[in-house]
């Protein structure tokens, strides 16, 4: 497969054909850099549980650490979770599915795939899907 080249600046727009190669290149590139500075955070968050292995005198103290390392270790998994979310869109972009609603099989809105890359329904799927989800929900 060519080398795609994409400019400084590219932003897909609707004037070129949709889920074109520069477009799936610009996408990859995006959740593939995403991916890379959650692994960064992952590890840096990491590095720091590590080092943070202090004996709080003070049981205020303690519990605060505690709390924070809670907080910590929940974000991480999201983030574990977006991972695995990421990489599902990356498997798209190769199987040629990206950019296209699960549901409908309509192209989802390139603003939308810009502001959530990870996007598998279009704006009005996930409308729908909301909707349903309320009405079903337990209270």
């Amino acid at each position: 497969m060519a080398k795609v080249v994409i400019e400084e600046g590219y932003a897909p727009s609707d004037v070129e054909p949709f889920m074109n190669e520069r477009q799936r290149e610009y996408f990859r590139r995006k959740l593939q850099g995403w991916k890379q500075d959650i692994l960064r955070e992952a590890q840096d968050t990491l590095v720091a549980l590590q080092s943070e292995n202090e004996n709080h005198p003070d049981l205020t103290d303690r519990a605060s650490s505690e709390t924070d390392r809670a907080i910590e270790l929940r974000a991480r998994d999201r983030q574990r979770k977006l991972i695995a979310k990421i990489d599902s869109a990356l498997a798209r972009i190769e199987d040629g599915s990206y950019g296209y609603c699960e549901e409908t099989g309509e192209p989802i809105s390139l603003k939308r795939l810009e502001a959530r890359p990870i996007a598998t329904l279009s704006l009005e799927a996930q409308e729908r899907h909301e909707r349903r989800e309320r009405v079903y929900r337990d209270d």
